[in-house]
């Protein structure tokens, strides 16, 4: 996980200075759905002394490039993300103790149209894409075990952002994620179906 993480780091931010004009980067911070059944069953069973910490935010890195259609204000777009999820964590106290982790992290690829009304205006675009999400559950204390999956489910996208000048705009994004259950065996390590909002911003080269 760690080698995939630092690979798909290096082309995000190597990439676009390999090219130039139609290139950026991208980052993000909000919001999502975030349900940890397996952790929540695990939680549901335990007597005494328990705690469940569940963090809904999301932390982003994108690569994009647009291409210009029949006109200067519109765009189509192609961007690959680097998502990381919030951790979520349940403890148990008493004796013997035990700590579950959760972490979560996922590569959405998107393919938007975008109406770019320039510098110093709001431009608007939506998207469609998929997205590979890959879940971590590890288990401390009186036991000890490490479990993963992978999964890949549809996204779409819409929002808008404020262009201050040629190389700089902030704005928001909305997500909804399709059937996004990770599960294993049957059993459901965690949920991000639904929305989710962001807070962007994004360089332009």
């Amino acid at each position: 996980m760690k080698k995939l993480v630092i690979a798909v780091l290096a082309v995000l931010f190597v990439a676009p200075a390999a090219f130039a004009e139609g290139w950026g980067v991208g980052v993000k911070l909000g919001a999502g759905e975030n349900d940890p059944k397996d952790m929540e069953a695990a939680y549901d069973s335990w007597l005494s002394n328990k705690e469940l910490d569940k963090d809904p935010t999301i932390a982003s890195f994108e690569v994009f490039h647009e291409w210009t259609l029949d006109n200067e204000a519109n765009k189509l777009g192609l961007k690959l993300g680097f998502d990381m999820y919030g951790q979520n964590e349940a403890e148990r106290k008493n004796v013997p103790s035990l700590e579950l982790t959760e972490t979560t992290y996922a590569f959405p690829l998107t393919v938007y149209y975008k109406r770019d009304n320039g510098i110093k205006d709001w431009s608007w675009f939506a998207g469609a894409g998929v997205t590979s999400i890959s879940t971590e559950i590890e288990a401390k204390g009186a036991f000890k075990r490490k479990i993963d999956k992978t999964k890949i489910f549809p996204h779409i996208v819409a929002g808008g952002e404020y262009r201050f000048n040629h190389l700089f705009a902030l704005g928001l994004e909305a997500r909804y994620n399709f059937a996004a259950k990770v599960k294993k065996d049957g059993d459901v390590l965690s949920d991000r179906s639904g929305f989710g909002a962001a807070l962007t911003g994004r360089f332009y080269f």
